[in-house]
Formats: C-alpha cells, structure tokens, sequence
C-alpha cells in the first residue's frame, strides 16, 4: 500500500512538474504580447484622470472618452505627418554628413586631434583605438557577423514600429473600456474585501496615472527646451536631437542623462569645427539635468507618487534588469502600489496582533 501511495504521488508530482513547465513555456512565447498588453493598460491608466477631469467639469463619460482618444490619435497623427518627416529628413543628412566626413582622411587627423586634446592619450589613446576598430570591421572573418548584425538591428526596428502601432490599438480600447474591466476585476473579490479592495485599487491607478503624466511632461519639458536652446546657439539638427532629448527622457533615472551625452557626443562629430557650440550644448544639459533634479522633477513627480528616493533607484534598477525599458518606465508606479499596499493592507493587520 504505501509503495502504491508512493507510485502515485510520484506521478501526481512529475505531472504538476510538466504542467508548470508547460505554463512556463507559454509565458515565455507569450513574452512580447504580454509586454504589448501591459504597457498599453499601463499607458491607458494615465490616460484615465484626464478622463476623469473632464467628468469633473460635468462632460459626459461617452464624451470625455472620445475627446481623450480623438486627442491621442490627433497627437499620433501629428507626430506621424508634422515632427517624423522633419526627423527623418536631418536623420538622413547626418548620416549623409557623417559618412562624407568619414570618407575624407583629413577629417579622422582633425576629429582624431580633437577629442585627444580632452583626453590624455596617457589614458586613452583615441587613435591606436579607432585603428583597432577599423582593423576589427575590415577583418573578412567579421563581415558575416557585423552583417547579421545590422539585419538584426533593421528587424528590430521593424518590430518596434510594429509593436507601437499594436500598443496605440490597444491602449484606445483600454482607455474605451477601463470602468468595465475594474468592475469585472471587482466582482472576483469577496464582498466582505470588495470595499477595501476597490479603494486600493483606486489609488493604485490614480498614482499609475498621475505618474505617466508626470514622466510625459517632463519629456515635452526636454524636448521642447532643447529644440529652442539648440535652435539659438545654432546647433545641427535640432529637431532631430529635441526628438531624442523626448524619447529618452521618459525612461526615468538615466534617460535625460543618456540623452544628453548621445546629443553633446553627436554635436561634436557632426560640427567639429564649432567647438564653442559643443561646449554651450554640454553646459547647458548640465544645468538642465540640475533643474530638472532639484526643480522639475520634485514637483511634478512627488504630487504623482510618493515614494523615496532610495526606492525609486532600487526599483527602477530591477525593473530595468527584468524587463529592460518598458521595466524602468513601469517600476516607479509599481514600487509606489506596492508602498499603498503595505501602508494600507500589511500595516494595519501588524498593528492587530
């Protein structure tokens, strides 16, 4: 009898085994969807309070949802056909003006000259560098390998306008219908733990929302600032930089950093000349980066979500190692539900024993 029990329980338990590989499995080849689904729940959460708002000033809620998505395709739209053409046009002359410059010999000994001059070749030798990377790219055997290498990049761009165009879809039909899904969500909770649950829930959407406001805005603030500091100091390109200033600054933390390195290292390729402008330009991220750490983003951010500055580094630090950029844009919002949790649910049952 108790090697029969034996035998089943083994067998019970290898098929458990199998079932959760199985779901694991299906996680796993569900990745990109799944990542589709949150990001446009995500980006619809933010889009609710300005439904809400417009509830506020007693619109219809038929009427505030359609304006709130007239006004999302409006800014797709735009995007699309007024900021994208003048992007791709300066995109192709700074491709057109970096590989005239690299053709010329004289260009690698002048732009060689210059970044050594800030650099001491005690520490790094830019030339013997560029040599090595040029000896690397000319070597046959890695010709195959910097080919697949580019396709890939390619195939990934493909993807990534793919996904955004499914992600803008989806977050339409989300905004659309985000009341219903909470009432669905609702009524799974037992009715005895449905209020407390519905007030949390509340207050775990409104700070996602608030904070995908927050972090948007703080993006138009970059891009925007950017596109006038460039265009007065006549800088190249700023419509292209003012667009990369934008998209990297609503990756919280290191994108406004990143950004402004990329723009200030570009400027200094494409406009070696006009070293005086690449200084200007690396001032002025430099004091902006300030304002928009001690300034900006204390007040934008903070009346969004309240959480401390240690637990914003950790979880955008986690949430960026698990799941890449999409993780660091949702991490904040995600440690600041997890602090209404405990402050509202953890806490109070402690406090009963």
């Amino acid at each position: 009898m108790k090697i029969h029990n034996a035998f089943r329980l083994g067998i019970f338990g290898g098929l458990g085994v199998l079932v959760a590989v199985l779901i694991g499995g299906a996680f796993t080849s569900l990745a990109t969807i799944l990542t589709y689904i949150g990001a446009a729940f995500f980006i619809a959460l933010g889009l609710d309070p300005l439904v809400s708002w417009l509830e506020s000033k007693k619109w219809p809620r038929w009427a505030a949802i359609l304006t709130v998505l007239v006004g999302v395709l409006g800014m797709f739209v735009g995007l699309v056909f007024a900021i994208i053409p003048v992007v791709i046009e300066q995109s192709t002359k700074l491709i057109t003006q970096i590989t005239d410059y690299v053709n010329t010999i004289s260009s690698f000994d002048d732009f060689f000259a210059q970044v050594q001059s800030f650099i001491p070749v005690e520490i790094f030798d830019v030339r013997a560098a560029a040599e090595d990377a040029l000896a690397y790219i000319t070597n046959p055997d890695n010709l195959a390998q910097i080919g697949g290498g580019v396709f890939q990049v390619g195939i990934s761009i493909a993807t990534g306008v793919f996904g955004a165009i499914i992600i803008l879809i989806l977050t339409l039909y989300f905004t659309a219908s985000i009341s219903n899904i909470k009432r669905a969500a609702y009524r799974l909770v037992p009715r005895s733990k449905r209020e407390q649950f519905i007030h949390i829930s509340e207050q775990v959407a409104q700070a996602v929302g608030r904070y995908v406001v927050g972090q948007v805005t703080l993006a138009l603030i970059n891009g925007a600032l950017s596109f006038i500091f460039l265009s007065i100091i006549g800088a190249a390109y700023p419509a292209l930089f003012a667009f990369i200033a934008f998209l990297f600054s609503l990756v919280p933390l290191v994108g406004t950093l990143s950004g402004s390195i990329l723009i200030v290292l570009t400027q200094l390729l494409v406009n070696p000349e006009s070293i005086s402008t690449v200084i200007v330009a690396a001032i002025y991220y430099l004091v902006y980066m300030q304002v928009e750490a001690y300034l900006l983003s204390p007040n934008i951010m903070n009346r969004a979500v309240k959480v401390p500055g240690v637990v914003v580094v950790i979880a955008a630090l986690i949430g960026g190692t698990l799941l890449g950029i999409l993780g660091a844009l949702i991490a904040i919002p995600v440690a600041a539900s997890i602090l209404i949790i405990i402050d509202q649910v953890v806490v109070p049952k402690l406090d009963e024993k």
